[in-house]
């Protein structure tokens, strides 16, 4: 019992947060790119936080329930349609075996996440499910899927409590500008006055080279004050290379280990989502904060998390309402008479 995979759609495959722990031996991290859009997908089924979900770009797959299931959609809107109705984002949605799940065109944003109530069954690998695809492991049998693959669950749980409650807001990806906070360095001193102003004062365009590995921006040149190559250090998440042609490259899930171009600054991780969800041709400017303050904003995050989960877990109003609940049965009691 599980799902079949009847279009495979792009860039789709197996994600987690990541595989922590193996870069020094050269195994890059992987995980999802919209870490906000993977959490609120489980969040919203009660999941573990890091349970493996599907994740998509540019076109969606087309999924075959076995089984019933409860899923949830969230990250860019792709209108998704079961047995080709319209069925709503950021909610939780009751499969029966035999439906069919698909999508539409991106209406805002770029990466997109469906979640399992009844978990995904596929193996862990060095401590995560995620696919690498470069080094062929993790995921369903270390690629992208495939049509006619067939994914098992892991367990049955196809009831949640306050099932009407389990929406939240979509998240907005629709602006063609965002604000990405960063934090400077480590390399910041390798780049003139001129270079920072101009890194911090100008807007930058999202590239079509952009891909998992990491995100290209266009605009205007930020000058070195000398050489473009450092000995290769760790990279981190967010960090942003300036190479010798002066234009930033944004690494993310798939990034390499080390790298030996100076890195400006690191994108904070609250922002990360801002910016992967950022269409071809939109902008973005770059504002500086310290470690502090990502730490404050990360933290506020986690406050919102645990509004959001006393939320889904509270009567919807309908329940409450008692002249609508009465309202409801005296319709339901007509028609069965």
């Amino acid at each position: 019992m599980g799902i079949r995979i009847l279009k495979a759609g792009l860039q789709t495959s197996i994600q987690d947060m990541g595989r922590m722990g193996y870069q020094s031996q050269g195994f890059g991290v992987s995980g999802v790119m919209d870490q906000r859009s993977f959490r609120l997908a489980n969040l919203l089924l009660d999941n573990p936080e890091n349970e493996a979900v599907i994740e998509f770009s540019l076109i969606g797959p087309t999924l075959e329930f076995t089984a019933d299931a409860i899923i949830s959609i969230t990250g860019a809107d792709y209108q998704p349609l079961v047995n080709k109705e319209a069925v709503p984002m950021y909610t939780a949605i009751y499969m029966k075996s035999g439906d069919v799940l698909e999508f539409q065109g991106s209406r805002a944003g770029t990466w997109a996440y469906i979640a399992f109530s009844c978990y995904l069954d596929i193996p862990v690998v060095m401590g995560s499910r995620s696919t690498n695809v470069r080094c062929s492991i993790g995921g369903f049998k270390g690629r992208k899927l495939q049509e006619n693959d067939f994914i098992g669950f892991r367990i049955k749980r196809r009831y949640l409590p306050y099932f009407l409650s389990r929406n939240l807001d979509l998240d907005e990806f629709n602006q063609e500008e965002e604000l990405i906070r960063v934090v400077a360095g480590p390399q910041d001193k390798y780049f003139t006055k001129e270079g920072k102003n101009t890194f911090y004062g100008k807007a930058y365009t999202i590239s079509g080279n952009c891909d998992r590995m990491g995100c290209r921006l266009d605009g205007p040149y930020i000058a070195h004050k000398g050489s473009a190559d450092i000995i290769s250090d760790g990279i981190a998440l967010g960090a942003i290379q300036v190479p010798a042609h002066g234009n930033p490259i944004i690494l993310l899930a798939d990034r390499q280990t080390t790298g030996g171009y100076p890195k400006i600054a690191t994108v904070a991780s609250v922002d990360l989502p801002k910016l992967v969800q950022r269409k071809v041709d939109h902008q973005v400017r770059f504002q500086a904060i310290g470690v502090e303050e990502a730490q404050n904003l990360l933290r506020a995050e986690l406050r919102e998390f645990a509004q959001f989960r006393k939320q889904i877990h509270q009567p919807c109003p309908e329940v409450l309402d008692v002249r609508l609940v009465a309202k409801q049965l005296a319709t339901l009691f007509k028609d069965e008479s």
